[in-house]
């Protein structure tokens, strides 16, 4: 019945599914192997000695459905190049479906146009779906219309349940606290915490701008007008004789440049100076933010709150990037900030062996019965209750 139910279009019925996983979080994907009762199949990926990486699966894919575990760590492209090597060797072996297991999309933040930049979020995905990607299953997308760039399914998973029940169990005396948004941008999943666990909310606005508020001045003025009337002045006099020469000078001719006069004056924004909307004082302030990465501006957060008179400062993300010395900075003494507490989609170890306010929050749970109902043909819906759109 089930696998018949299985067949997909062109009536290939699957032969059960392999679990695969990458060299970026192997105990995640232990913990997901043990959830599903379903051994990781064997594979090899190697980084040869010329630091090329070499994909080698020992076991038959034929018609089977495979889940390759893969996040993103501090170790990014690698990541990014074992996954797509994986895949592409699960389809050269003909598997049936290729399933990405990424709970942290790395280049998530890129997913605008910034100046002469790139969305390289939409690269990544394009790239991935034309390795073969048939599914893609994440946890807390920066942004959601990331899953827009995808021709796929792309399955994005919350991890708020785990957080809320992290505060609910493992916050002494939780109801007196405050949900604190860092910025406007964090404001609405801010309020979606404060909604479920019936506590008050409140916002910082100033100094720090948040990501969409950051300047796309590109840089380049516009010609001067001198310079336009030489190139004018070139065209006209650098016409050969003749209809064709006429015609040479009209391509070669630049369009008059006016000036900018008629532009409305640009008005520069005045930097507001940090302040917060909403009252901490003698009270838990418990700062919400999908990941925590550069920790400085948190610093800074946690500062004005016990300045405010909050007599604790929890920050809380779900993924625990913590690049360069932020478990350095969050351990030292003068650092206001009390608690870190993140899930175990990114690795963070050896953080945690150099600060002690680390705490983890195992979500492996949630992306293996994600797993598991995909496989079985079940409806996803139950892992979203009372997850509104703002998560």
């Amino acid at each position: 019945g089930r696998m018949n139910r299985q067949a997909t279009a062109m009536g290939m019925p699957t032969k059960g599914m392999v679990l695969l996983a990458g060299n970026s979080h192997p105990e995640f994907a232990r913990l997901v192997s043990r959830y599903l009762s379903v051994p990781l199949g064997s594979v090899s990926v190697l980084q040869k000695s010329n630091r090329e990486t070499s994909v080698e699966i020992n076991e038959t894919m034929r018609s089977r459905d495979v889940f390759i575990i893969q996040t993103g760590t501090k170790n990014v492209n690698n990541d990014i190049m074992e996954l797509i090597i994986m895949m592409y060797a699960c389809k050269t072996a003909d598997a049936r479906t290729i399933n990405v297991v990424m709970p942290y999309l790395p280049y998530c933040k890129q997913s605008k146009m910034r100046k002469r930049g790139a969305i390289v979020s939409r690269l990544l995905a394009a790239l991935f779906c034309h390795t073969g990607l048939s599914r893609m299953i994440t946890v807390d997308l920066h942004k959601k219309e990331i899953q827009g760039f995808y021709s796929v399914p792309i399955d994005n998973l919350r991890a708020s349940s785990f957080l809320i029940q992290y505060v609910m169990n493992d916050v002494s005396d939780y109801r007196n606290a405050v949900i604190v948004a860092r910025n406007a941008a964090a404001m609405q999943r801010a309020a979606s915490y404060s909604e479920r666990l019936r506590l008050p909310l409140a916002v910082i606005h100033g100094e720090e701008h948040s990501e969409s508020e950051q300047a796309d001045g590109r840089n380049s003025p516009p010609p001067p007008m001198q310079q336009a009337d030489q190139l004018e002045a070139a065209g006209a006099s650098g016409g050969v004789g003749g209809a064709s020469g006429v015609g040479a000078v009209e391509e070669r001719r630049p369009l008059h440049h006016a000036g900018v006069k008629f532009f409305p004056m640009p008005v520069a924004k005045e930097k507001a100076h940090m302040q917060l909307v909403g009252d901490v004082s003698g009270r838990i302030a418990i700062i919400v933010e999908d990941m925590v990465d550069d920790i400085e501006q948190f610093v800074r957060a946690a500062e004005l709150l016990h300045d405010r008179g909050a007599y604790r400062v929890i920050v809380m993300a779900t993924h625990g990037l913590l690049s360069a010395d932020a478990a350095t900075k969050i351990a030292a003494h003068d650092c206001r900030i009390d608690e870190v507490v993140v899930t175990n989609t990114v690795p963070h170890e050896v953080q945690k062996m150099q600060c002690h306010k680390i705490k983890t929050v195992d979500v492996s749970v949630l992306v293996a019965e994600g797993i598991r109902r995909i496989h079985n043909n079940e409806s996803m819906s139950y892992l979203f209750t009372h997850v509104s759109c703002d998560d």
